[in-house]
């Protein structure tokens, strides 16, 4: 028998879960590997093989890659420079668009019949592509960034309002209830009982996504919001594969920066 250290009183056994949640769980979890047997066809994991018996095409191309074109990667790090301006920028604006709908789609915050709607308006603005939401900015207001920067706001609101409210209503009730005892009005609520313990997850949240947002917005390029992605798209296009080589380091290299950035950050909110 194990004994605690120090004491003479036996450790209590684990806690057994009930027979019906056991079941529950086995049945959950046949009904998910029912479900990626029946998707294997669908992805066509059988022509997996292909990676080998076509191992001559893809050696071709990565070996376009082993020359990077390093005569423009002055150019090249100017439009990447112009991409996290973007990916900062929709960020910043998602983060504007989320604040106030988390918060309204946290049941313990608003009354269902706002935070359902809410949810569902959040459900629509991460569901729709990027790639179709800038495309409707790029009618709107042109080719150029700001269409890039429009379609990260919105996709990354819609992300970010869900994981806030998640945020909200996983949080302790004990200081908001505080708060409310000595009198405090809902907005007191929200700044003192909310907002100090929302606040680091949030920003955790908001930096996440910029990481995201920072890789994302190049492939806006495909459709002229600007930055490195119209370059990448370019090159791509040409078969120029040393240049393509030269734009994806660029690449690697500014995330991987934003990437010890945001690390550092995150670490001084815990």
């Amino acid at each position: 028998m194990a004994f605690e250290h120090g004491s003479t009183s036996p450790i209590p056994p684990p806690p057994m879960r009930p027979l019906t949640a056991r079941l529950t769980d086995m049945a959950l979890w046949l009904v998910f590997l029912a479900v990626l047997a029946v998707s294997a066809s669908a992805v066509r994991l059988g022509d997996a093989p292909l990676l080998f018996t076509r191992s001559a095409n893809m050696q071709r191309f990565i070996a376009g890659f082993m020359h990077p074109d390093t005569d423009r990667w002055v150019e090249d790090a100017r439009d990447m420079l112009l991409t996290l301006q973007m990916a900062l920028w929709g960020t910043v604006l998602a983060v504007v668009i989320a604040a106030p709908l988390g918060l309204l789609a946290a049941r313990n915050v608003a009354p269902v019949y706002i935070q359902q709607p809410v949810r569902r308006l959040l459900d629509a603005l991460r569901s729709t592509p990027d790639l179709v939401v800038g495309t409707l900015f790029v009618l709107a207001v042109g080719l150029g960034p700001l269409a890039g920067v429009l379609a990260i706001a919105v996709n990354t609101g819609g992300v970010l309002g869900k994981l806030f409210s998640e945020s909200v209503e996983a949080m302790d009730p004990q200081p908001v209830e505080g708060v409310r005892a000595v009198g405090a009005h809902p907005l007191q609520e929200l700044v003192w009982g909310v907002a100090p313990q929302v606040a680091p997850h949030w920003t955790s949240f908001a930096l996440y996504r910029f990481e995201s947002n920072a890789r994302s917005a190049a492939v806006l390029g495909l459709i002229g919001a600007g930055g490195i992605g119209e370059r990448l798209f370019e090159a791509l296009n040409g078969f120029d594969y040393g240049h393509t080589a030269m734009i994806i380091i660029v690449i690697v290299v500014a995330v991987s920066i934003i990437d010890f950035a945001s690390q550092m950050i995150r670490t001084r909110l815990i």
